[in-house]
């Protein structure tokens, strides 16, 4: 009970967590039943009402992005719905969206909007002034978006393969009573889509997307992002037969440093690999500026855990850099306030987009061994020590 209550404090006045240890934290990669890790069953198909917004009242980021690749004319990006709530009495939401050329890093766009009179409707559609996000049906999603002059947004995104939530619910719980958390975090994906429709801008003018595909991604962390993760590292891997996603974290000391790694990989038509455990590598790590090792390569392989053996890899440089976002310098002041409290915190996330190359190795799933060049959109994320 006293960890529940130190649980409870750190999370409204943003102290310094003390060491709770391993059985403080449920990943979602334990938490699926051994019937199901000894039959290689570690996900399930999602359904419509599970990319219902959780909206909880207390300290809270929900989030829902498509992460899009044009692979014609090698144009990258994303388009996100933020909806934060701080200590349960402040609720805010931010549209924020990012366009990069990787053939021509001049072409480089980055907005980030407040919404006004924003709701949520029917459970999983997000409406705000001059803003409509909406799934038609079960496969396909509209977004219109006028909130900012610099990135006018009207995208239409279809799914092609199953839709994927690891375990059950796909949730992680902090707490040492798994019934009775103190934090938590959830993902859902759809891994492979394809995006058509344009963005208008001041800078570009009209840039189009045309048989682009996209991976959609729905977040919620229910905790101060300090206290739940010390590091993550993502990708989302497009080329033309297949996509590949692998998100990392790695929990704070107060976890006992707890890596939680989930991977897909599909074609355009089913999902050939959902993985649990995996391992990302850095490669040629140096340390920059602000302190951080930033690695100047990555590799992401997919573990088999029945067998422990790579079911593929996806490899690739660091070569181009989008941006190296400091974190404190871009939230509100008074997020600012809470995080600037712990000792070791600071955040910094390096967006890269490069072209990377995915090696299928298994040939168990009526796919050949085989290697395809594609890009790659990846965040390293470090935030404390």
């Amino acid at each position: 009970m006293f960890k529940w209550i130190q649980g409870g404090i750190s999370a409204v006045a943003g102290t310094q967590e003390p060491e709770y240890g391993p059985d403080a934290i449920h990943p979602v990669t334990k938490r699926i039943p051994e019937e199901s890790k000894t039959k290689g069953n570690y996900h399930r198909v999602t359904k419509p009402d599970d990319f219902n917004w959780q909206s909880p009242n207390y300290t809270n980021v929900e989030t829902q992005t498509f992460y899009f690749t044009d692979l014609a004319t090698k144009n990258v990006g994303f388009v996100q719905i933020i909806h934060s709530n701080v200590m349960g009495v402040h609720t805010t939401a931010q549209f924020t969206f990012r366009l990069y050329n990787i053939d021509d890093p001049s072409k480089n766009i980055w907005t980030s909007t407040k919404l006004e009179n924003f709701k949520i409707v029917d459970g999983f559609n997000f409406e705000a002034d001059n803003l409509k996000f909406e799934m038609i049906n079960d496969k396909t999603y509209k977004l219109r978006s006028f909130v900012c002059n610099e990135s006018i947004v009207e995208f239409e995104i279809e799914r092609l393969t199953d839709g994927v939530i690891f375990g059950d619910d796909g949730m992680t719980f902090y707490g040492d009573d798994i019934n009775q958390p103190w934090g938590s975090m959830r993902h859902l994906f759809w891994p492979r889509c394809s995006v058509n429709g344009r963005v208008l801008t001041k800078k570009l003018g009209e840039v189009k997307i045309t048989n682009g595909y996209t991976m959609f991604v729905m977040a919620l962390q229910g905790m101060k992002p300090h206290h739940a993760a010390k590091s993550w590292n993502f990708m989302n891997f497009q080329s033309g037969n297949y996509a590949a996603i692998q998100m990392e974290f790695t929990t704070p000391k107060s976890y006992a440093n707890t890596k939680v790694n989930i991977g897909l990989v599909t074609d355009n038509e089913k999902v050939l690999f959902a993985t649990i455990d995996n391992q990302v590598v850095h490669l040629d790590s140096e340390i920059d500026s602000v302190g951080w090792p930033v690695p100047k390569s990555i590799e992401f392989d997919y573990i088999d855990p029945l067998s422990g053996n790579s079911v593929a890899k996806v490899t690739g440089p660091l070569k181009s850099l989008i941006e190296r976002v400091d974190v404190m310098a871009e939230i509100p002041q008074f997020v600012k306030n809470i995080v600037s409290g712990v000792a070791g915190a600071k955040p910094y996330i390096y967006q890269y987009s490069n072209e990377f190359e995915i090696e299928i190795l298994d040939k168990n799933k009526d796919r050949d061994e085989g290697k395809e060049k594609g890009i790659g959109f990846t965040e390293v994320t470090f935030i404390s020590e």
